[in-house]
C-alpha cells in the first residue's frame, strides 16, 4: 500500500493526490451536513414529507446539468487556465452557502432562502465533481496512462471514507449540536479544498497560439515601426550615450502601450470567435454522438428506470423518525452500514459478475429492488415484529442491501458508459450520461412527491404508505419490460 501510493506520488505529485482526495472525501462526507438539512425541514420548517422531497428535489437538479460546466471549462479558459480557476469558483460556491446558513437564523427558517442557497451549494459541488474528473483524465492521458484506474481507485477509496466519516459523525453531531453549528462545522472543508486549489499548478492554454497570433501582429508597421521587438538588442548593438537610450526607450514604451491599444480589439474578437467556435464544435459533437441508436438506446433505458419508479425515501425518512422513533444517531449508523453495502457491491460486480451479461444483471437487480420494497411493507405492517424482528434489523439490512443492489445497475451504467464514449469528447459525453441518470432520479422524486399527496401521505399520517409502496414495487418492474434497449451481448468486459 506504501509503495503503491509513493508511485502515484512520483506520478502525479503530492498536491495533485491530495486535491484529489480532498474533493472525493468532501463529496462523500456530504452525508453529514444533508442529514442536517433532512431535520432542518422536517422539524424545524415543519414541512410535510412532499414539500421536504421538493425541495431537495429542486436543490439538487444543478447535478443533471453537469455537461454544461464540462463544456464551459472545456472551451472558455479563464486566464489562460481551463480547471483551476473554474474549481476554486466551485469550491466558492459550496463554501458561502454553508457559512450563510450557519450564521444566518432568518435565511436557515425560510424556505426559499433554503432552496437557493443549497442549489448554490448544489451547483458548487456538481461543478468541482466536473472539473475534478476531467483534471484526472488529463494527468492520465498526459502522464501515466498506467495509473488510470488506480486514481480511479483512490478517488473512490476517498469518497467512501468520506461517506462512512460523514454518516457516523453527523449522527453524533445532530444528537449534541445545534443545526446551525453543524452547517459552520462542514464549511472547514471546502474552506480547507479553497485554499488546496492554490498548490495546484496548471500550464496556460492557448499560449502558442496567442504567441503566434503577437507575432503575426508586430510583424506590421505600427506608427511607422517594423522592429519594436528587436529594438533592445539594437540598443546592445549600438554604442550611444545613456541619456539617448532612455530617450528611445521612453518612445519604445509609448509605441507599444500604442501597439497594444491598437491589437487589443482584434485579439479580444479573435478569442471570442475561438470561444464560440469551440463551444459550437463541442455541443454539435455531443449532439451527434448521443443521437446514434446504440448510444440513446440504453441511455434511454436508465433514465426510464429511474424515472418510472417513485421515490419515498424522504416519506420513509419521516415514517422511520416519528413512527419507529428511531434516533439520528442510528440513521447514520444506517447509512454507514450502507456505504459497506455499497462497497461490498463493488467487490461482488467486479470479482464475479464482470463476465455477465447486462441485461440479465440489471433483469435480476430489478426484481431484488423490488423485494426490497416488499420488506418495506413488511416493516410498514408491522409484520416484522409478529416475527420477533425488530425495526433497526430491518432498517440495518434494508439500507445495506439498497446500496449493494443499487451498485449493481450503476455498474453496468458506468461500464457502457465508458464504452459508448467515442473519443475526443469521452469526458464531456460521460458527464452527459451521469446528468441524465440524475435528471432521472429527481424527476423519480417528484414522482414520489406526487405519488405521497395521491395517498394523503403526510406527517403524523401514514395510513396508506404501504398502498404507496405496492405503487412502487409494481412500478419497479417496468423496466424491465425495456431491456430490449440495451446491447444484447454487452458485458463489463466488452459491447
Amino acid at each position: 500500500m506504501k509503495e503503491w501510493l509513493s508511485q502515484l506520488k512520483k506520478a502525479f505529485g503530492f498536491s495533485f493526490l491530495w486535491l484529489i482526495c480532498l474533493i472525493y472525501f468532501t463529496q462523500g462526507f456530504r452525508s453529514f451536513v444533508w442529514t442536517a438539512v433532512s431535520y432542518q425541514l422536517k422539524d424545524k420548517l415543519k414541512l410535510s414529507p412532499s414539500v421536504s422531497q421538493s425541495v431537495s428535489s429542486i436543490a439538487f437538479f444543478p447535478w443533471s446539468i453537469k455537461p454544461l460546466y464540462g463544456i464551459l471549462s472545456d472551451c472558455i479558459p479563464i486566464r489562460g487556465r481551463k480547471r483551476v480557476p473554474y474549481l476554486i469558483i466551485a469550491t466558492m460556491l459550496s463554501l458561502v452557502p454553508w457559512i450563510i446558513l450557519g450564521l444566518n437564523d432568518y435565511v436557515r427558517s425560510s424556505q426559499w432562502h433554503l432552496i437557493v442557497f443549497l442549489t448554490a451549494q448544489n451547483l458548487g459541488s456538481a461543478m468541482a465533481d466536473v472539473v475534478v474528473d476531467a483534471m484526472i483524465a488529463e494527468a492520465v492521458k498526459s502522464e501515466q496512462a498506467a495509473f488510470s484506474g488506480d486514481l480511479q481507485s483512490i478517488s473512490w477509496l476517498a469518497m467512501a471514507f468520506g461517506g462512512i466519516c460523514g454518516s457516523l459523525l453527523g449522527g453524533y453531531a445532530l444528537t449534541n449540536l445545534q443545526i446551525d453549528r453543524i452547517f459552520l462545522l462542514f464549511s472547514v472543508l471546502p474552506t480547507i479544498q479553497l485554499l488546496s486549489c492554490c498548490l495546484v499548478k496548471e500550464t496556460p492554454v492557448g499560449s502558442e497560439a496567442f504567441q503566434e497570433f503577437s507575432n503575426s501582429s508586430s510583424s506590421h508597421p505600427v506608427n511607422g515601426n517594423n522592429h519594436i521587438l528587436d529594438e533592445d538588442n539594437f540598443f546592445e548593438k549600438s554604442n550611444i550615450t545613456m541619456s539617448r537610450r532612455k530617450k528611445r526607450q521612453k518612445n519604445k514604451t509609448k509605441r507599444l502601450v500604442m501597439t497594444r491599444k491598437t491589437r487589443s480589439p482584434e485579439k479580444d474578437n479573435h478569442l471570442v470567435l475561438q470561444w464560440f467556435h469551440s463551444l459550437k464544435t463541442a455541443t454539435y459533437s455531443l449532439y451527434s454522438a448521443f443521437r446514434q441508436p446504440l448510444v440513446l438506446r440504453p441511455m434511454a433505458w436508465f433514465f426510464m428506470a429511474n424515472v418510472t419508479i417513485p421515490n419515498l425515501s424522504t416519506v420513509m425518512f419521516y415514517y422511520q423518525t416519528e413512527v419507529l422513533n428511531l434516533e439520528a444517531s442510528f440513521l447514520g449508523t444506517s447509512r454507514v452500514v450502507g456505504w459497506v453495502g455499497l462497497m461490498l457491491g463493488t467487490f461482488i460486480y467486479n470479482r464475479y459478475l464482470k463476465k455477465m451479461k447486462l441485461r440479465i444483471i440489471l433483469m435480476w437487480t430489478q426484481i431484488g429492488l423490488a423485494i426490497l420494497s416488499f420488506l418495506d411493507i413488511v416493516l410498514v405492517s408491522r409484520m416484522n415484529v409478529s416475527y420477533g424482528i425488530s425495526d433497526k434489523t430491518m432498517v440495518l439490512y434494508g439500507s445495506a442491501l439498497s446500496d449493494a443492489i443499487n451498485q449493481f445497475k450503476f455498474m453496468p451504467f458506468l461500464i457502457l458508459s465508458g464504452q459508448l464514449c467515442p473519443p475526443g469528447i469521452e469526458g464531456t459525453l460521460f458527464a452527459l450520461f451521469m446528468s441524465i441518470n440524475n435528471f432521472g432520479s429527481t424527476l423519480g422524486s417528484f414522482a414520489g412527491v406526487g405519488l405521497a399527496s395521491f395517498f394523503k401521505i403526510s406527517s403524523g399520517s401514514f395510513d396508506n404508505l404501504a398502498l404507496g409502496i405496492i405503487v412502487q414495487l409494481l412500478c419497479t418492474c417496468i423496466p424491465i419490460a425495456f431491456l430490449f434497449l440495451i446491447p444484447k451481448e454487452a458485458t463489463g468486459i466488452s459491447a
